[in-house]
């Protein structure tokens, strides 16, 4: 059975504390928006790293591919101010 969006987002959510989290998706792939304070101070590679860490066998098992856009509290606030102009 395909995992829906809620689920995959549901398991982001128990493996990484996540102070907004929206997941699109077809069953087999999917799109996240993340944003965490986890975040601070890394890079790309390694904010998706925690992604796949929280999602563990998952990842090979279930879901077929996940974009995502990893953003930190300061980043998503950045974000929408900008669309406010």
């Amino acid at each position: 059975m395909l995992p829906t969006p809620q689920q995959v987002s549901d398991y982001i959510a128990q493996g990484l504390s996540c102070e907004h989290l929206e997941v699109e998706g077809d069953g087999q792939h999917f799109f996240a928006t993340i944003v965490s304070a986890q975040f601070d101070g890394k890079r790309l590679i390694q904010r998706h790293q925690q992604v796949y860490a929280a999602l563990g066998d998952r990842m090979r098992a279930e879901i077929h591919a996940l974009s995502m856009k990893t953003l930190t509290p300061a980043e998503w606030q950045a974000q929408a101010g900008e669309g406010k102009q």
